[in-house]
């Protein structure tokens, strides 16, 4: 007797909607991926400074930050080297109330988040405002783990996860863009993970 015909063998698995083009479902893991070592900050020697094209450069240190309206952030991300998370639960306060308190200029287009290791990443103005970018210390309900930014990382969830800076301390308002660490290193501008824009020309 024949064996079973190809395609007869049970329903094709349907690819999960929440699945952007080229990535897989990491599941449980969150693999550690990082461009320079791992610092060690003490949460009360941590600040965030807001400045550059804004009419109020304004500094938080960890008290005045978590003083800060709460904001959360239920849902997925994405990291360019092709591994997925769904429903992950973020806790800090939006970008947003930053901003607020530092007014960004009618020129304001671009910011540069830069890291206390120096990291750099480029984003366009309209992708952190509205809802869509926030500052983090918690993770899962407990404190931000040191090897995924903690204490505090930038999350731009719906980019690819290196536009998500770790160990995050200034944002810098910016009338043009200018590329950022992995950005001069050949990756995309923007990273959109529906787009697949890894890199440059993508």
């Amino acid at each position: 007797m024949p064996g079973p015909t190809r395609g007869f063998l049970g329903r094709r698995r349907d690819r999960d909607p929440r699945l952007p083009p080229g990535q897989y479902d990491a599941g449980t893991d969150w693999p550690v991926l990082t461009a320079e070592p791992t610092p060690r900050i003490a949460p009360e020697t941590w600040s965030i400074t807001v400045d550059g094209a804004v009419e109020s450069p304004t500094t938080w240190d960890w008290d005045q930050a978590h003083a800060l309206p709460r904001s959360e952030y239920r849902g997925d991300i994405h990291c360019v080297t092709t591994w997925s998370k769904f429903g992950t639960w973020f806790a800090g306060v939006s970008v947003d109330s930053l901003l607020e308190a530092a007014r960004p200029t009618a020129e304001a287009r671009f910011v540069m988040a830069t890291s206390k290791t120096g990291y750099t990443t480029n984003l366009p103005l309209e992708h952190i405002t509205g809802g869509k970018a926030w500052i983090v210390w918690e993770y899962d309900g407990k404190p931000l783990p040191i090897e995924h930014g903690g204490p505090v990382r930038l999350l731009v969830p719906h980019l690819y996860f290196w536009k998500s800076a770790k160990w995050v301390t200034r944002l810098t308002l910016l009338q043009r863009d200018q590329p950022g660490f992995w950005e001069q290193n050949g990756y995309h501008d923007l990273g959109d993970p529906w787009r697949q824009q890894r890199y440059q020309g993508d």
